[in-house]
């Protein structure tokens, strides 16, 4: 299964990633990443589009599953779960993580 967690530069981020060793785990975040840490950009939750443009990039990467880890991310995204679902794509809220 292809996983992404958001907030990649956080330190709940990688702990999280340490716990899914049978799956293929992408991190990705919205601010500003390092070149050489390999993750993927995300949109900025603050755009109008963001629901949709993560949509995309989920379904460009094959992802399966998404825990959202920024409130803010969580706080859009959720609103938008049918349609992720419509899609196969599950959205975790793990700002409580």
């Amino acid at each position: 299964m292809k996983i992404l967690i958001t907030s990649a530069t956080s330190a709940r981020a990688h702990k999280l990633k340490s716990t899914l060793v049978n799956h293929e785990v992408l991190l990705g975040d919205y601010n500003e990443i390092p070149a050489f840490m390999r993750m993927l950009k995300l949109p900025n939750p603050a755009e109008d589009t963001y629901a949709h443009q993560m949509l995309t990039l989920c379904l460009d990467n094959g992802i399966e599953e998404a825990y959202l880890l920024d409130e803010q991310e969580a706080a859009v995204l959720l609103l938008s779960e049918q349609l992720f679902n419509e899609y196969n794509i599950k959205l975790i809220n793990g700002t409580n993580l």
